[in-house]
Parts: structure tokens; sequence; C-alpha cells
């Protein structure tokens, strides 16, 4: 996959949550929802505060959602990113 991002954007793949809660109980795919956290895979030129590899938190609803090969990403405004994980 080669991919460069344009403007302030970065390319995010997401990190899945957990499939059990703490107490036990199996979360069903159709009931989760869409993580909103990731790791960074790939920064535009223009971006200097972010690097590949930095787990970030993001908002819910941001983005642009894209598939490359046979993995799905999101594509983030700087902006819509909340902070670095860790």
């Amino acid at each position: 996959m080669n991919f460069q991002p344009l403007g302030k954007r970065v390319l995010v793949k997401r990190v899945e949550e957990a499939n059990t809660t703490i107490s036990g109980i199996i979360i069903p795919d159709n009931a989760k929802e869409k993580p909103s956290r990731g790791e960074v895979v790939a920064v535009s030129k223009e971006v200097t505060e972010l690097a590949c590899g930095n787990q970030v938190l993001f908002g819910k609803y941001a983005g642009n959602e894209v598939a490359l090969g046979a993995d799905k990403y999101i594509v983030l405004e700087v902006e819509d990113i909340f902070g670095i994980i860790g």
C-alpha cells in the first residue's frame, strides 16, 4: 500500500476494541460501536505533530473511510484528532 495524505491529513487504521466486557459478557459485532482510536499509518508532509505508529483518539464520526487493498482505513484532518495515546 502506498498512500500519501495531502493537506493536513493523516491515514489511520482503526484499533478494534475487546469483544467482551469486564464482567465477561460477549459483545456481538453488530452491537459494537466503531472504535474512536487507531494507529497512524501515513502522515502528510504538512503534519509535524504526528508520526507513523502513534496511537490516536478521534471523534466517532470524524474522517472518511477508504479501502486500500483488503484493509479499511480512515482519512482524518489533524483537527479531528483529540490527542496521542501513551
